[in-house]
């Protein structure tokens, strides 16, 4: 199962969700304030290989993150 990023338009909160794909632009409550405005994100990805990145920013923020986690480090 997926795991989505959606923002909250009302509070700008950004969370994740393990969602099923068919699921994935379904109306979802925000984790913070509870609203149904909520949209799914454009989710980016950083993947590494031996030492050389094959995927995505090599600026990502979470490329050095201890958790390896957008949600976590908000990056």
């Amino acid at each position: 199962m997926p795991i989505y990023e959606y923002i909250c338009q009302d509070c700008g909160c950004r969370f994740d969700a393990l969602r099923l794909m068919k699921e994935a632009d379904s109306p979802i409550n925000c984790k913070k304030c509870n609203s149904s405005k909520t949209k799914r994100a454009l989710s980016v990805f950083f993947a590494q290989s031996g030492g050389r990145i094959v995927a995505g920013n090599q600026d990502s923020g979470c490329a050095n993150c201890s958790s390896g986690s957008c949600a976590s480090c908000r990056n």
